[in-house]
C-alpha cells in the first residue's frame, strides 16, 4: 500500500480558531471518560438494587426486577439510546419538554441522554452480575445472619453484598470496560466523544490512518490501565476461600 504516514498532523491546525487535531482528541477523551464515569454510577447502583430485588424471597418484588432485565438486556442499544434522545423527551411534561430541548446545550442534552441510556442499559448487566454473586454464597450465611437477629435489608447491607462484590470484581470489570467502549454511541446523536472526534478529524485532515490508529491506542490504553487497577483491587480485596466456600 503506497500510503504516506504523517504523524505530524496531530499537532496542525484544524482550521478551526487556534486548535490543532491534538485538541481534538484531548476533548473527546474528556466526553467518553464523562460519559463513562456517570453511566458507571447510575449502572453499579441501580444494579446493585436490582441484584437484590432478584434474590428476595417475594416472587413479584423478584418477577420486576426480572422484567426489567429482559427488557434492558434484549432490546439493542442503539434502539434504546433513540429513545432517550427523540422520543422520551416528548413524553415529558411541557416545561420539562422546552427545558430540554430548548434552554439546554445541545451537547448537554445529548450528554444526559447517553448516560442515562448507558446507566439503565448496563445496570440490567450489572444486576445478573450481582444476582450470581449472591446465590454463589454458602447458604450457610443467610442463615447465620437470620440467627443472629438481623432484618433481611441488614442482611443484604452487612453480610450478603459485601461478600457478593468480592466473587464479582472480575465480571464487573468487564462491565466497567465496556460501558467505556460503548459511549462511543454518543456520536450518533451528535456528541463529540473520543470517536466522533477521530472521525471528524480523519475526514479534515484526510490522515484516516492516523486518526484511527490513535484512538485504537487510546481506548487500548484506557482500558489496560482500567483492567490492572481493577486486578489491584481484586487482590486487595479477595478473601481467602471464599469462592471455594460458594462452591459447596
Amino acid at each position: 500500500m503506497n500510503y504516506n504516514w504523517d504523524w505530524a498532523m496531530f499537532f496542525k491546525p484544524t482550521g478551526i480558531g487556534s486548535e490543532i487535531y491534538l485538541d481534538w482528541f484531548v476533548s473527546g477523551l474528556g466526553w467518553t471518560i464523562t460519559i463513562a464515569l456517570a453511566a458507571w454510577v447510575i449502572a453499579l447502583l441501580l444494579g446493585s438494587l436490582l441484584g437484590v430485588l432478584r434474590t428476595v424471597p417475594n416472587r413479584w418484588v423478584a418477577g420486576m426486577a426480572t422484567t426489567y432485565v429482559e427488557i434492558f438486556r434484549n432490546v439493542p442499544l442503539l434502539v434504546q439510546l433513540f429513545l432517550w434522545y427523540f422520543l422520551v423527551p416528548d413524553l415529558l411534561p411541557e416545561p420539562l419538554e422546552l427545558w430540554f430541548k430548548q434552554d439546554l446545550n445541545p451537547a448537554t442534552s445529548a450528554y444526559i441522554s447517553v448516560v442515562v441510556c448507558l446507566g439503565l442499559f448496563t445496570a440490567a448487566r450489572v444486576c445478573e452480575q450481582v444476582r450470581t454473586g449472591i446465590q454463589a454464597l454458602p447458604k450457610g450465611q443467610l442463615g447465620a445472619a437470620r440467627a443472629m437477629g438481623f432484618k433481611l435489608p441488614q442482611i443484604y447491607a452487612y453480610v450478603l453484598l459485601p461478600q457478593a462484590y468480592r466473587i464479582i470484581i472480575p465480571p464487573l470489570t468487564s462491565e466497567f470496560l465496556n460501558i467505556f467502549k460503548n459511549s462511543s454511541v454518543a456520536s450518533l446523536i451528535g456528541l463529540m466523544e473520543l470517536m466522533a472526534q477521530t472521525k471528524q478529524s480523519a475526514e479534515f485532515s484526510a490522515n484516516l490512518f492516523e486518526a484511527f490508529t490513535l484512538a485504537t491506542l487510546i481506548y487500548f490504553t484506557l482500558n489496560m490501565s482500567l483492567m490492572l487497577l481493577m486486578r489491584v483491587i481484586e487482590r486487595r480485596v479477595a478473601v481467602p476461600g471464599l469462592l471455594a466456600a460458594g462452591g459447596k
